[in-house]
């Protein structure tokens, strides 16, 4: 069941069969999550949570009572990717659609990290891929909402394709309109009139539960979108 997670790792390099072995081990219990349940709240340090399969997004709640998403979490990624290398609180993780998980001992993973160099170099990483991708989130968010969610888009399409999700330029997408809301930090109202104009637009072509990208790069352009900042060697879209 780690498969999303090993590919992830070896974005940095090849992991060697007893790496592997280690890995699956690692990730071989898991739970189904709820659609709004929350995975990680601030109350277990030692619990790392490891998406499976689905989407989930971390957030914080404001003083108002509102929600602010931050960022998602996807298949292959840790909801709290820092607490491998110290304890991270503060930041919950809730599941955006029904998701699958694997609940890993942040001790045991970094006993993994220090007997295996490729795990090591590997969570390292996606350590720093993270930082690279919070720090996009923060500049996207200064964009109009429709280049934000544009962008969102085109986020999701290379970081599914890079773990085998998504087929050629479309994807499953049943994140809500409220949490997408959420996201951008703006209205329901506003986010419904955001996806209308991206599809008015041919921007996106939506049906069902599923996003397709008819022209990636113009998509690309609307947006503003470089994949550079995920460092996913070989991807591109």
């Amino acid at each position: 069941m780690g498969g999303p997670f090993i590919q992830r790792l070896e974005q940095a390099g090849p992991l060697s069969e007893a790496e592997r072995d280690a890995l699956q081990a690692l990730t071989s219990s898991y739970r189904a999550v709820r659609v709004h349940e929350d995975i990680v709240t601030d109350q277990d340090p030692e619990r790392i949570s490891l998406v499976l399969s689905g989407i989930a997004g971390r957030y914080k709640i404001l003083q108002n009572g509102g929600r602010r998403i931050v960022s998602f979490a996807l298949p292959g990624d840790l909801c709290r990717v820092y607490a491998a290398v110290e304890s991270s609180l503060g930041l919950r993780v809730n599941a955006l659609t029904p998701c699958t998980v694997a609940d890993i001992s942040r001790q045991e993973l970094r006993k993994l990290m220090k007997a295996h160099s490729g795990i090591h170099q590997g969570m390292w990483s996606i350590t720093l891929t993270e930082l690279s991708r919070a720090r996009e989130w923060l500049v996207n968010d200064s964009r109009p909402a429709d280049k934000r969610l544009a962008h969102h888009f085109c986020e999701l399409l290379v970081c599914l394709q890079a773990v085998g999700l998504a087929r050629e330029n479309s994807f499953d997408f049943h994140v809500s309109q409220p949490d997408l809301a959420d996201t951008l930090s703006v209205s329901v109202i506003h986010t419904n009139r955001t996806l209308q104009a991206l599809r008015s637009a041919r921007l996106i072509i939506t049906r069902g539960n599923r996003v397709t990208i008819p022209d990636v790069p113009r998509l690309k352009a609307f947006a503003e979108f470089d994949p550079g900042y995920l460092c996913l060697n070989g991807i591109e879209i």
